[in-house]
């Protein structure tokens, strides 16, 4: 049996509008030249003694955790979590706590390009679209909703494109089971500027961030800025996306893949 892998993760790229500006990384790309002084200092030689002149490349990353394709822990959601599943809940778990078999597991897509931009998607519209693929949800499914975002990824408006997920329709998932799911947006909700006019308009602060605080009545893992959704059927795919294991951090960087064994 062959084995197929789609990459489904967005590179880390400086100079594109990958987040809101305050948020954008910083890489500093060093060349082979640039960094033969320095060796050749450290090892007492001349820089024409080192191969072409040349030491190593190397780059200089200014990060959060959160920029590129990445992965979040409920801490980055609430402080606590699980409070519809005990009294009280528990601490929130960090992305160093994430369970490994929950990472390498069958994945579902939800295909919610047709949607518009700060649309805020419903269980109705989650249920609608597993019977239109024939899929019923499996606990540990790992779901992934490929929005309009998913090709704006880099553009001026790729912050406010696509839509979200919100709090009805995230517990739907987590109620079955799944406790990672991800986004070719740039966030699991719908984009904040659209939910900045609509708290404006009705007063209701409950919109903000709704599909994260999910995490507070269920905990869960979501990935963001996931990239290449559109190659990907509504299911009959695996995906594998462990994130880096930063100590007691919100959320790590994930290289997350698509295999298909066909």
């Amino acid at each position: 049996m062959a084995r197929r892998i789609v990459d489904i993760s967005s590179p880390l790229k400086a100079g594109i509008a990958s987040d809101p500006p305050h948020m954008l990384p910083r890489i500093e790309y060093l060349d082979h030249h640039q960094t033969a002084p320095m060796m050749a200092a450290y090892m007492g030689i001349r820089v024409d003694q080192l191969p072409d002149g040349e030491y190593a490349a190397v780059e200089r990353v200014e990060i959060s955790t959160h920029n590129g394709t990445h992965m979040d822990a409920p801490w980055h959601f609430f402080s606590s979590m699980n409070h519809a599943l005990k009294p009280g809940g528990e601490p929130s778990w960090r992305i160093d706590e994430v369970p490994l078999d929950w990472c390498y597991q069958p994945g579902v897509k939800l295909d919610f390009r047709h949607l518009p931009d700060g649309y805020v998607a419903t269980a109705g519209d989650v249920a609608a679209e597993l019977q239109r693929i024939g899929h019923d949800p499996r606990p540990l499914e790992i779901v992934l909703v490929n929005t309009a975002a998913g090709a704006r990824y880099g553009h001026d408006d790729f912050v406010d494109s696509g839509c979200g997920m919100g709090k009805a329709a995230t517990l739907w998932l987590a109620e079955r089971g799944v406790r990672v799911v991800g986004t070719d947006a740039w966030s699991w909700d719908a984009p904040f500027s659209f939910t900045r006019e609509k708290v404006k308009l009705t007063g209701d602060v409950s919109l903000i961030w709704e599909g994260h605080r999910a995490g507070r009545d269920i905990g869960y893992f979501q990935m963001e800025k996931l990239g290449n959704l559109a190659a990907l059927p509504g299911d009959g795919f695996d995906v594998v996306c462990f994130p880096v294991k930063v100590h007691r951090a919100s959320a790590g960087w994930t290289r997350a893949v698509a295999i298909f064994n066909d």
